[in-house]
């Protein structure tokens, strides 16, 4: 098809649409066939040279600069017919579970109105230990903070492991007691 084919300049916006029409009309079954090659259907390959048309519609002058149009179009489906493969075969990747699956997800972080309670339910502990007697709080927060056991709060606060013991007793009472007012 001489008259589709050559390095043609200067294409007013009609030249353009008409060419490509021109060409897509000659080539139609050519591209076809180029599409159907990796097993597609009949209409899966339609879609693609639809997709061709839509894109080249916008860039006419493209077909202007080719050398031999049948080919450029065949080349054009195949890479439009592989682009799709891959977003499909991607999209099945990341679409591939069911919406059960998909609710099943536990959310990252907690809904808005349990972290806005869980911030309140901390602010309020803190107003707690803050009230507690000095060594009481010191027991407490050596104990639950930092992790030593009875003994080891004893020595560090220069007391007898009882004591350090009565501490952890009365400190915990008094959160539990001021936890259920909370609640």
């Amino acid at each position: 098809m001489a008259t589709l084919t050559g390095a043609l300049t200067g294409l007013s916006a009609d030249d353009g649409r008409d060419l490509l029409n021109r060409a897509i009309e000659a080539h139609y079954e050519e591209m076809i066939a180029a599409a159907r090659h990796g097993g597609r259907t009949r209409a899966a390959a339609l879609d693609i040279v639809h997709d061709l048309y839509v894109k080249l519609a916008a860039r006419p002058e493209l077909l202007a600069e080719k050398r031999s149009l049948g080919a450029f179009l065949r080349r054009a489906v195949v890479n439009l017919g592989v682009d799709r493969f891959r977003r499909e075969r991607l999209e099945g990747r990341l679409f591939s579970g069911t919406e059960d699956e998909a609710a099943a997800v536990a959310a990252s972080s907690p809904a808005p109105d349990q972290a806005l309670d869980a911030d309140r339910r901390i602010a309020f502990l803190r107003r707690v230990i803050g009230d507690l007697p000095p060594r009481q709080r010191a027991a407490f927060v050596l104990h639950r903070m930092h992790g030593l056991s009875s003994a080891e709060i004893a020595g560090r606060l220069g007391i007898s492991r009882n004591m350090a013991d009565r501490h952890l007793r009365r400190a915990f009472a008094h959160c539990l007691d001021r936890l259920a007012e909370f609640d």
